[in-house]
Formats: structure tokens, C-alpha cells, sequence
């Protein structure tokens, strides 16, 4: 029994893939282009940035798609501020639901 239970625990490790890491980069370093690049061609990335008032930092995983969000979840509008742009357009995942569909 405890050999049976030993391969089941090597199957299951086996055959999950790697993790793969995502990369984190400060938003206000970046122009507006240079950060939708990197979200397309990461896929995903993390994003950090002052607030408006200056008083914290706040930070969030912005996606190329709707792939990158999981089951019940889309790529929703979002805006992270840039060295060129206050408003730079990004999404980032939202859950979705019957009663929030998107």
C-alpha cells in the first residue's frame, strides 16, 4: 500500500509543470508603450506604483487576456499611471459571476 501511495505522489508532482515565475517592475520608470509591451509579451506581470496621495505603494497582476485570469474570472479595464501617461491602459483580472458578469 505504501509503495502504491509513494508512485501516486510522484505521478501527480511529475506531471505538473513548472511554476513559472512573473516578473515585478515599478510602472513610473516606464513609458505607457514600453509597459503594454511587457504585458503582451509576458503575458502577465506585476505592476507597482505610488498612490495618488504618495503615501503608499500599491501594486497589482496586469494580463495580456482573459487566458491569464483563470475559470471565472476576464481581463477587465484598468489604469496604472506611467512616466508619459497618468491613465495607462492595462487590464487586470476581475472574478466574473451571475450576479457580475462581464
Amino acid at each position: 500500500m505504501r509503495i502504491i501511495a509513494t508512485a501516486l505522489v510522484l505521478a501527480t508532482i511529475s506531471m505538473a509543470g513548472p511554476a513559472s515565475a512573473i516578473s515585478r517592475y515599478e510602472s513610473s520608470g516606464k513609458t505607457c508603450a514600453s509597459v503594454q509591451q511587457l504585458i503582451a509579451g509576458e503575458r502577465a506581470a506585476i505592476f507597482r506604483y505610488p498612490s495618488r496621495d504618495g503615501r503608499s505603494v500599491l501594486y497589482d497582476r496586469y494580463v495580456a487576456d482573459d487566458g491569464q485570469c483563470g475559470l471565472g474570472g476576464y481581463a477587465a479595464r484598468a489604469s496604472i499611471p506611467t512616466k508619459d501617461n497618468p491613465l495607462c491602459p492595462v487590464r487586470n483580472c476581475k472574478s466574473s459571476s451571475i450576479f457580475n458578469p462581464h
